[in-house]
């Protein structure tokens, strides 16, 4: 807590970054507070677009210290762990949707030492990730269905926070709630209400002519 209000850590995406200027904009959201960067790998096949893979983290854990914070948009994400991981991953996060045996690829993550957290798409119910909850680190709620920046927030996906957010407090869990998609300064406030720990921004962050500024100002709730 800061002055009655809430802290919420703050994960800029690099999707909606300058990728001809990808250091300074970087250095921009370290200076701003970044607490993660949020790094979406997308393969063209579980979503409709390709970004970039391991070899481009690698070089961006050269530029910065801020944990990364790795979202695997990528079928079979089993197959690529060890990749991300020497690449400089501190979390990875798989989608549900896209791997067969989601507790071995949770395990396989978190024999590397690094934090696993599992994603889902705004219509997969929480009961697909029920049984391996007491297994994670972090819960990553889309908001938007992935594949592109820029999207609007899925307003009743809020129910699916607070209802993930009762179970985890429920069981007792030291599990991270994070929240990605449409996050803008006119809605996260509300969003963060819901029980979230993390907000993932991308556009709201990047189409500021001020970025360290604007990444300051979602620290607050």
């Amino acid at each position: 807590m800061l002055g009655g209000f809430k802290m919420v850590q703050v994960a800029p995406s690099i999707l909606s970054a300058d990728f001809s200027n990808l250091k300074d904009d970087i250095l921009k959201l370290q200076k701003g507070g970044a607490d993660y960067l949020h790094l979406d790998v997308m393969d063209g096949i579980f979503v409709p677009n390709i970004t970039f893979g391991a070899p481009v983290i690698k070089n961006i854990r050269k530029v910065t210290e801020i944990p990364f914070d790795v979202h695997l948009m990528i079928d079979k994400p089993e197959r690529y762990i060890k990749d991300f991981v020497d690449a400089g991953a501190d979390i990875i996060t798989v989608h549900q949707e896209a791997t067969t045996h989601l507790h071995r690829t949770i395990e396989m993550i978190k024999s590397h030492g690094i934090k696993a957290g599992v994603a889902l798409n705004p219509a997969t119910p929480l009961k697909t990730i029920e049984y391996v909850l007491d297994y994670l680190d972090l819960i990553l709620i889309m908001t938007v269905n992935p594949g592109f920046g820029g999207q609007k927030f899925i307003n009743s996906v809020k129910r699916k926070i607070k209802r993930i957010k009762d179970m985890v407090v429920e069981r007792n869990l030291n599990v991270l709630i994070e929240v990605d998609g449409g996050i803008k300064l006119d809605n996260f406030r509300e969003i963060v209400d819901c029980g979230v720990d993390i907000i993932v921004v991308g556009s709201g962050i990047f189409e500021a002519d001020d970025i360290a500024e604007r990444t300051k100002m979602f620290k607050i709730k």
